[in-house]
């Protein structure tokens, strides 16, 4: 396996433990749940009972304490193995919200079941259909109604909904032309998606190129407890917002374990491959571009480290996480493409991973947040360049 100095200096016994869970579920394993669409629950389920996915969660609420260079470092290592951490990444993050901005009581009556997996927060319920990554503009409301709200609208790219009880939602609560600011107005609600699931929520999956097990969402009259409001009503997505640093950093590290798998890939096929009564890796037209691609993962990588220390030290990051998960993004598709080159024909067969791994990176251009916003938030508040949108 290809590997960095930040494998060896950086939680050596956690990325080792998280190597061997994941040689529990290879290839194989993933290529079957293509096949038939499936969800890894069996995959789920081993990181939960081992912890992994509670590493963030306070130990007086059942988790391990530990910090964002932790979470990075066993999603990446999950990549790098050959698994697929977007199954499940979501709940590290998601469950900062409720750390961060939750009651006492909410921390208390959420974060110890999460840690222990008997209950599931995966969905994410913020983009839709009409506003995209404007959130701002987003439809869906939440309305006031004595010790409940009422909430109708819609969500897309909702992932892990039908995997998940709890639903961390974002909806208006005060219409937009009455705000002063278009970001005030918005509220975060814990949803329990157990008590409302086809009767007043209703879930339906979306198809798409890879096994992501995406739905969109449809709210109509759904009631929730007002106790189920995140902090102040109003003030929400100054709560989403300070989550999605650290998710860019989490997807960054994953995109890192991706490089590292295409380049390992790449290395051991370069080296065993012979046509011409010699190895294919002897060829510079083979080396090269998987050396360049190295060098641009451990690139990003550094990237990553530092986004996660600013994060941790509880300094801004946001510059840096963006600028990570671009980088790392970026990183491994370009090790993915050199990997399908380097294998020939051999790349697009599923046998190989390859192209399974390819798909499933490849959505980093586009998700969390896509390439060209990144950019723009890059050119506007980092270089003082003019507001683009």
């Amino acid at each position: 396996m290809i590997l960095s100095p930040f494998d060896e200096e950086n939680f050596p016994e956690i990325r080792e433990g998280v190597r061997k869970l994941c040689a529990d579920f290879p290839g194989e394993y993933w290529r079957g749940l293509d096949e038939k669409r499936e969800y890894p629950t069996a995959f789920v389920r081993a990181l939960t009972e081992a912890g992994y996915l509670s590493v963030l969660i306070p130990e007086e609420y059942g988790g391990s304490g530990l910090g964002l260079s932790a979470a990075a470092a066993i999603l990446e290592t999950i990549q790098a193995a050959g698994c697929n951490g977007g199954a499940c990444h979501a709940q590290m993050y998601t469950m900062g919200t409720i750390l961060r901005h939750g009651s006492e009581e909410q921390k208390r009556a959420y974060l110890p079941r999460i840690a222990t997996g008997e209950l599931r927060l995966q969905a994410f319920g913020v983009t839709e259909p009409t506003s995209g990554t404007d959130t701002t503009a987003l439809r869906t409301t939440a309305v006031r109604d004595g010790d409940e709200y009422i909430v109708n609208g819609q969500k897309i790219w909702t992932s892990r909904a039908e995997h998940s009880d709890l639903m961390l939602l974002l909806a208006r609560t005060t219409p937009r032309d009455q705000v002063a600011k278009k970001t005030d107005g918005l509220s975060t609600f814990i949803v329990d998606m157990r008590e409302v699931v086809g009767k007043s929520l209703t879930i339906r999956p979306i198809r798409t190129m890879m096994n992501h097990a995406t739905t969109e969402v449809f709210f109509d009259n759904m009631r929730i407890p007002a106790a189920n409001l995140l902090g102040e009503e109003g003030k929400g997505f100054r709560y989403i917002l300070s989550g999605m640093n650290a998710e860019r950093v989490l997807i960054a590290a994953e995109c890192v374990g991706d490089a590292k798998w295409f380049t390992t890939r790449s290395v051991d096929y370069a080296g065993e491959r012979h046509v011409f009564g010699r190895a294919i890796g002897k060829n510079q037209g083979i080396s090269f571009p998987i050396a360049r691609a190295y060098a641009n993962m451990r690139a990003a990588e550094l990237m990553v480290h530092e986004a996660a220390r600013l994060y941790e030290a509880g300094k801004p990051n946001g510059a840096e996480a963006n600028m990570a998960k671009m980088l790392a993004a970026d990183a491994s598709v370009e090790a993915g493409n050199v990997c399908i080159q380097t294998h020939g024909g051999f790349g697009f067969a599923e046998e190989y991973d390859v192209e399974r791994k390819f798909r499933e990176t490849r959505l980093y251009q586009v998700a969390p947040i896509s390439t060209n916003l990144i950019l723009s938030f890059l050119a506007e508040h980092v270089l003082g360049l003019p507001r683009s949108y």
